[in-house]
């Protein structure tokens, strides 16, 4: 192909030879210029990869390992880990925080004392990763020869070997694979672990990329009184998620989905939005995450300004100009200053929301600054019901929870929305390219008749 160029290339310096412009009329040297401009643009079009989701696989925990609220509180009382307070509050958001009886905790986590220990940790990370990895490369019969790149999220553990290592080491992929290993990165650490893939993908031909997302729960449990920092003992439970990315064109065939977008906003030079989400130590030298009262108001800034770089891209034109039209009469005429920007309807630019089960609270927001329906937030509710937050691996728990209800059809548009500290919001949107079969084994397949389920958590407005 290089060498076709070269040859167009060469056939352009003919035509603009002084000598040459003698020979032929402007016509004919404007009609070879064209049909040039034709065959090089081609040419970039036909090269262009696109990067494929082959399959991806949710961990799902053993039944044993569910943590009832009863059950929580319970073996928490039992630890003698907190005052009357501090177990009054851990009660009450745990009841109001829409997660389920089945979301589970690791069983280091389930001793007593709880075991929080650098080796239990990695044994959380082994037993997660091992078995969705396993589980995807069985169902595809995939050789772990042929992955070219590996690439692993996980925020709060950073062990030496890498997490990629030790999958390289269990599986045996060959001695010149590229891995990355993301520490550090968040909740939306999974979008950008995707969009590093995507980006090799995009720039070497004919590979594949293993993405691997989670957030290891047994060593980061807070201790101290700080309620800002006793939320997220609350939150988080066990998960996570593989998913096989190509850009071969055989993978079409069996591939389910094609990344059209992928878009990052980083709000961290706003002190306010860095601030939201961090890991600090308290006054008596516990370390934690602080989620602070500000963290609504920065992921809706966040979302929007995430929105005003994908909307372009995904609204029809009619949509846009509606929402164009709202703010500029809002600005220029003052009557109009007290009416609400027009909220452009995403459901014309997608048929499935995925957004990131972070909490309830967080789901509500979403769903009412996009004006979306009850019904649009139904897998990320039910994810957070049945899962917990996961971190960065629950857009695919919905995901996988809209492929178990039937819903996914082929051309359906998926946008899947994670939020994160830094302060960070990406969005990928995805296609369906093949039929989706809603029985095929998953993390929801053993009882997704069940679903959805009344969580019995009043709205925020109660």
């Amino acid at each position: 192909m290089e060498r076709f160029i070269g040859k167009c290339l060469s056939f352009t310096k003919m035509i603009i030879h002084p000598e040459a412009v003698n020979c032929i009329s402007l016509g004919h040297f404007l009609l070879a210029a064209t049909i040039l401009s034709i065959i090089l643009l081609s040419l970039v079009y036909f090269r262009a990869s696109y990067v494929y989701l082959v399959d991806f696989v949710c961990y799902l925990p053993p039944n044993n390992l569910g943590t009832p609220v009863a059950k929580f509180i319970k073996h928490v009382e039992i630890c003698n880990l907190f005052d009357k307070e501090e177990m009054n509050f851990l009660q009450k958001v745990l009841e109001r925080s829409g997660i389920g009886p089945d979301a589970c905790m690791p069983h280091s986590l389930h001793k007593l004392p709880p075991d929080t220990s650098f080796e239990s940790t990695r044994e959380e990370i082994e037993t997660v990763l091992f078995t969705v990895v396993n589980d995807l490369f069985s169902k595809h019969k995939v050789d772990p020869q042929s992955i070219d790149f590996l690439v692993s999220n996980c925020s709060l553990f950073c062990p030496t070997p890498s997490i990629t290592s030790m999958v390289t080491n269990k599986f045996g992929f060959r001695n010149n694979i590229k891995s990355f290993n993301l520490s550090g990165m968040g909740c939306s650490a999974g979008m950008v672990s995707i969009s590093l893939a995507k980006d090799l993908l995009r720039v070497h031909e004919n590979t594949t990329a293993l993405v691997l997302s989670m957030e290891a729960v047994t060593p980061n449990g807070y201790r101290g009184k700080r309620k800002s920092m006793l939320i997220s003992n609350t939150l988080f439970r066990m998960g996570g998620a593989a998913i096989l990315l190509s850009n071969k064109k055989k993978d079409k065939q069996r591939a389910k989905y094609k990344l059209q977008h992928l878009v990052r906003t980083h709000m961290g030079s706003n002190h306010q939005a860095y601030q939201s989400v961090f890991q600090k130590p308290d006054e008596d030298g516990y370390v934690g995450v602080s989620l602070s009262r500000d963290l609504l108001q920065v992921a809706a800034k966040a979302l929007t300004t995430n929105i005003s770089s994908l909307g372009p891209l995904v609204l029809p034109y009619s949509e846009q100009i509606r929402y164009g039209w709202s703010w500029i009469t809002k600005k220029i005429w003052p009557p109009a200053k007290g009416k609400e920007v027009y909220v452009p309807n995403f459901k014309k630019a997608f048929e499935h929301f995925c957004i990131h089960a972070g909490g309830k609270a967080v789901i509500d927001a979403v769903e009412k600054s996009l004006k979306l329906q009850k019904e649009d937030g139904e897998a990320s509710r039910m994810t957070l019901y049945r899962f917990g937050n996961t971190s960065s691996s629950s857009v695919w728990y919905e995901l996988n929870y809209l492929e178990a209800k039937g819903k996914v059809k082929r051309g359906d548009r998926v946008w899947q929305i994670a939020f994160g500290s830094g302060f960070k919001c990406n969005s990928a949107v995805w296609k369906c390219i093949s039929e989706i079969d809603p029985k095929a084994e998953s993390a929801w397949s053993d009882r997704i008749h069940l679903y959805p389920v009344e969580t019995g958590i009043p709205d925020v407005s109660s």
